[in-house]
């Protein structure tokens, strides 16, 4: 069963696309636009992202980019390098940072935490995330931050929204419309009006797509569609205070290749409040803000397919879980001629209901059942130490006091009585980095180290998801430790006026790992238990672009990542290969033209037998290479027109971080992986005013 446009949707759309197309040609010779303007000569699509400081990846991703613009958090990710996604279909991937995925990233939107409530992530935090309506994308790799939650062993994710002061009476509006393949058609709209006293924000989107054809012309259950809408209201009485109340809702489904059900439901509720004051006294910054986040989630195998007779669930049935986040944080900056400090508090407390049944929209009557609550409060600071026009170091330390509460009466499917009903766990988790800068700012060519310590709660996947805990164990909750991660990172930096080059490497030790393991269960089923290991990483990316004339971009980045599984000597399950990217751009006046080849190498680092709570190594994993034209038009500084094509030579291929594709779709009983869109066009036209 698809998602189809009729007929009549898709006229309106074309119409809509060429009435919008017509605007602008109309108003180009009122346009105040010269062609040697050096706003006109950037790259319009994005297929790349380079780091904006060590460690920090920042960028806009409201911009097009290649592959075809996102339909998620995940998605838009991989522009970085060492990020990729383990793959469900066509949305909803789950992101993946120098091969460590789930709560060992720090997935924050408007620096509020949205956990997704799947024990089986299918419904991972940035499924909820459209980076079409956010103004900025912030990453920090590694443990080298403290200021935004605990864990972040592998990294902190960041999309944030602008919150400014109007000099006077302003109407801003930003749109955009894009049409694809495989029926993919989105709409974007982002209005703000205010004054010198506050504003009045509100944004929307809607996104949507059939199901992809692979490069063999095969099938890919992968539809889905989405939809949000956010609107946040300023109070700016000068130019040092904000005070912002927010509010958004958004809902969606998505056919997955790799699974027995589909999400059928990604109901979102947000709600949010910041605060920001400056030059307070002694106090340059200060800030507060508090938030509540829910997650309504159904999982069933009949609203976007029919339950298969022959498959482990031949009947209709269905999953509702829900996931309701509440939290806050308050930080205060100091800044002096040689030290910056920033420090403060933060808290959250995370609640997790259930219920499901057989039948079809049955679980609706159902009362629902509490299992899981997880609380964690936090105190931070981080010190910043200007030595000379050429040094720096920066500092950080963190504690964390994490709590989990079990509320499961019973567990399994046979409903047993759960052994740790009603039992709380208490941690003490301390963290900190301290990382030296030489040159960075000053100089061509400047280098940085940093040593990382963090210590992450077991998440809500691992404490709750698996069937068994370790061996000898009643289960998950009562013996699985934390993790405890301590990281080496380093890099070099070059720019200049034509290149600019940069190479991070990381070298890390993950005691206490958390390991998932799945096996058949013979007449049970399939069956998954999770325990610690010791573990070891390394890694490196490296990436450069060189203007060799005023017009032309050529660009590169490589990415590696390699984990080992040191109690049994054997690799990490789910590392991803060597990856490798080049793109060449040109960009004159008002046209630009661009080509992105990306090469993946052959992973032959597998453990066949051991895997996460995502997926599993399916064994050794062909490498592909995959090349895509772009280019674009610039009507005016209010209008642009971008389009691509992707897999231009239709290469049928596959990702080595994937799902097993799903029986009840027609593939194998075997785990086959779930192959790749083949050649995909797409177009999208953005407005400004």
């Amino acid at each position: 069963m698809s998602i189809p446009l009729s007929v009549a949707r898709r006229s309106r759309l074309v119409a809509a696309v060429a009435a919008l197309l017509v605007l602008p040609l109309a108003t180009q010779a009122a346009d105040d636009v010269h062609e040697d303007d050096p706003a006109t000569l950037d790259r319009v699509v994005v297929t790349g992202v380079r780091p904006s400081s060590p460690l920090t990846f920042e960028t806009d991703p409201r911009q097009p980019r290649q592959p075809v613009p996102a339909s998620d958090g995940a998605d838009y990710l991989k522009t970085i390098p060492g990020f990729t996604a383990i793959r469900n279909g066509g949305s909803n991937g789950d992101p993946v940072l120098r091969g460590m995925f789930g709560s060992r990233l720090n997935l924050l939107s408007n620096d509020g935490s949205m956990p997704g409530a799947c024990p089986a992530r299918m419904d991972n935090p940035l499924s909820y995330v459209s980076p079409d309506t956010y103004d900025r994308l912030v990453v920090i790799k590694g443990p080298q931050t403290v200021l935004w939650g605990p864990g972040a062993s592998a990294g902190t994710v960041r999309f944030e929204r602008d919150r400014e002061r109007f000099d006077a009476p302003r109407l801003e509006l930003r749109g955009s419309l894009l049409a694809g393949s495989a029926g993919r058609n989105d709409q974007v709209l982002d209005a703000t009006a205010g004054n010198p006293l506050g504003y009045l924000r509100i944004n929307g989107n809607r996104s949507e797509a059939d199901d992809y054809a692979d490069g063999s012309g095969e099938r890919v259950p992968s539809a889905w569609r989405k939809w949000n809408t956010d609107a946040a209201i300023g109070w700016t009485p000068d130019d040092d205070t904000v005070l912002e109340l927010a509010a958004g809702t958004g809902d969606g489904r998505a056919r997955y290749a790799g699974r027995g059900m589909d999400g059928a439901q990604f109901r979102r509720e947000s709600a949010s409040l910041h605060f920001t004051r400056r030059n307070l006294g002694a106090v340059d910054v200060l800030e507060a803000s508090a938030y509540r986040n829910r997650a309504d989630h159904v999982m069933d195998n009949y609203t976007l397919r029919d339950p298969n007779p022959d498959s482990a669930m031949p009947m209709p049935m269905a999953s509702n879980v829900e996931r309701t986040t509440v939290g806050g944080r308050v930080a205060a900056t100091w800044r002096g001629d040689a030290v910056d400090v920033t420090a403060g508090v933060d808290a959250q407390d995370s609640r997790h209901r259930t219920r499901n049944a057989m039948g079809r929209n049955t679980y609706r009557d159902l009362p629902w059942s509490r299992d899981a609550r997880l609380d964690n409060a936090g105190a931070f600071a981080e010190l910043t130490w200007k030595a000379d026009a050429r040094q720096r170091v920066v500092a950080g330390l963190r504690f964390d006091r994490a709590r989990a509460e079990d509320q499961r009466a019973t567990t399994g499917m046979m409903d047993m009585p759960n052994p740790t009903a009603g039992e709380v766990r208490h941690e003490t988790l301390p963290g900190g980095f301290v990382r030296y800068e030489h040159g960075l700012e000053s100089e061509p060519l400047g280098w940085y180290a940093g040593l990382g310590h963090a210590q992450r709660m077991p998440d809500y996947w691992e404490l709750f998801s698996a069937d068994m805990g370790p061996p000898g164990s009643v289960n998950a909750f009562s013996s699985v430790a934390p993790e405890r991660t301590i990281q080496l990172d380093v890099g070099l930096q070059y720019r200049t006026r034509r290149v600019d080059a940069w190479v991070s490497a990381y070298a890390g030790r993950i005691d206490d790992y958390l390991l998932f393991r799945y096996d058949d269960g013979g007449m049970m089923g399939p069956m998954s238990s999770v325990s610690n290991i010791d573990a070891r990483i390394h890694g490196a990316e490296a990436g450069i672009e060189w203007h060799p004339a005023q017009d032309w971009t050529v660009g590169g980045s490589l990415a590696w990542a390699w984990g080992e599984n040191h109690d049994a000597d054997r690799p990490l399950p789910q590392m991803p290969p060597l990856e490798a990217r080049w793109s060449l751009a040109w960009a004159g006046g008002r046209w630009s033209f661009g080509s992105l080849l990306r090469v993946a190498a052959r992973q032959d680092r597998v453990s066949i037998d051991e895997g996460n709570v995502v997926g599993r190594d399916l064994g050794p994993a062909p490498g592909f290479a995959v090349f895509s034209l772009n280019g674009g038009y610039r009507f005016g500084p209010r209008a642009q027109l971008t389009a691509g094509i992707d897999n231009l030579f239709d290469r049928d291929y596959a990702e080595h971080l994937n799902l097993s594709g799903s029986a009840d779709f027609g593939y194998p009983a075997d785990p086959v992986r779930i192959h790749e869109p083949g050649r995909t066009a797409w177009v999208r036209l953005d407005l400004a005013y």
